[in-house]
């Protein structure tokens, strides 16, 4: 018997769209230095366990036991910290977290505060905050006085979280990149959310039939892998990922999940439109924005194929496509921006090209409380 020849899968042509029919992808990736380096450097979770580290140290060196005991900050999990931070470690412990969170608070306002002077950034008055950090007491409280402080300066701008899980908002995002039939005839995408500490791989169901928006959207199943603590090869990391989107491909199969033929890759970086990286994916292993490779295509030809049609594989920022997750909420707003606090800290901007109607806004007239 011959075997039958299937289609051969196809790399996207269009990696990066900066203009979306709903909303336009003002900048990212944004790298704003002074004196000191980049400021983006000082808030990202890697800044703050740093900080947490040298405050530490001082408390040492004046001879005082350290209330967190002998790992390194960078070690201690969230629920260690969060703990602390509410005084089950002790007063000592306690008033370490909260003097370590309101210099970083100060550092993300002043961060906020320079991106807002960029011309990308012009008009922005919301930005969400994302990443791993913002899913903690100690992010909350971080995020809160950021927001504070911005206020008392006179900042024309609102702080809020992301309303997913970051796990998840990295995925859901390329609900809203994926070319949109994909949308009408299948129930799911597969999605990669590849961060310097973490891989995220995920099935993101569309759910239409809730919300032709798609702002009920959901991630059906998850698998992370923490590549860090295996210091994988850039090959080794991309054989991990096809393995990863094997497995949810075979979950699929056996939960009745139609799935779009699509591959959705979000990773750090500025990404140029034939998929190659050209700056910023320092915190992954190997060399990645080397123009000899390129990973929607390193993945695609090791993928089985995703129903009969070629697979498209695109791949964006990864602040862009979590961002993108809560398009649907930001409609009351011209322009918003995202932060996203990890290993680095991302960054995206966006313009609403439709802003939604003010609730109370009938025929001409502006409701109460409208502005």
């Amino acid at each position: 018997m011959t075997k039958k020849a299937h289609a051969p899968s196809v790399v996207g042509a269009h990696h990066g769209p900066t203009e979306l029919p709903l909303v336009d992808i003002a900048g990212y990736n944004l790298e704003v230095e002074d004196d000191d380096g980049f400021i983006g450097d000082r808030a990202s979770q890697t800044a703050f366990r740093r900080l947490l580290d040298e405050r530490r140290r001082r408390l040492r060196d004046e001879g005082h036991a350290d209330p967190l005991g002998r790992l390194p900050s960078a070690k201690l999990g969230k629920k260690t910290l969060d703990r602390a931070l509410r005084g089950k470690a002790g007063r000592q412990a306690a008033e370490l977290l909260r003097g370590s969170v309101e210099v970083f608070a100060d550092e993300l306002a002043q961060v906020v505060r320079r991106f807002m002077r960029q011309k990308s950034w012009k008009g922005v008055r919301r930005v969400v905050i994302g990443g791993g950090f913002s899913e903690s007491e100690v992010g909350e409280r971080t995020i809160l006085q950021a927001a504070a402080l911005c206020h008392a300066d006179g900042v024309p701008v609102e702080l809020a979280r992301l309303r997913h899980e970051a796990d998840d908002g990295g995925l859901i995002g390329w609900v809203h990149l994926a070319p949109p039939h994909f949308a009408e005839h299948a129930d799911a995408l597969l999605a990669l959310d590849i961060g310097g500490t973490n891989v995220r791989c995920g099935i993101v169901e569309f759910r239409r039939g809730k919300a032709q928006d798609l702002s009920r959207a959901r991630v059906a199943r998850r698998i992370k892998w923490r590549h860090a603590d295996d210091e994988p090869s850039r090959t080794a990391l991309v054989d991990g990922l096809v393995n990863m989107l094997q497995e949810m491909i075979a979950w699929s199969r056996r939960h009745r999940i139609r799935l779009a033929p699509f591959v959705g890759i979000a990773c750090p970086g500025l990404i140029r439109e034939d998929g190659t990286i050209a700056r910023g994916a320092q915190n992954l292993p190997g060399n990645w924005a080397a123009d000899s490779f390129h990973l929607p295509t390193a993945l695609r030809e090791q993928l089985p194929l995703v129903g009969e049609a070629p697979t498209q594989v695109l791949m964006h920022n990864d602040a862009v496509v979590q961002g993108l997750s809560e398009l649907p909420f930001m409609r009351d707003v011209k322009r918003w921006a995202v932060l996203t606090v990890g290993t680095g800290l991302g960054n995206a901007s966006y313009v609403n090209r439709k802003p939604a109607p003010k609730e109370g806004k009938k025929n001409g007239k502006k409701g109460r409380g409208a502005s």
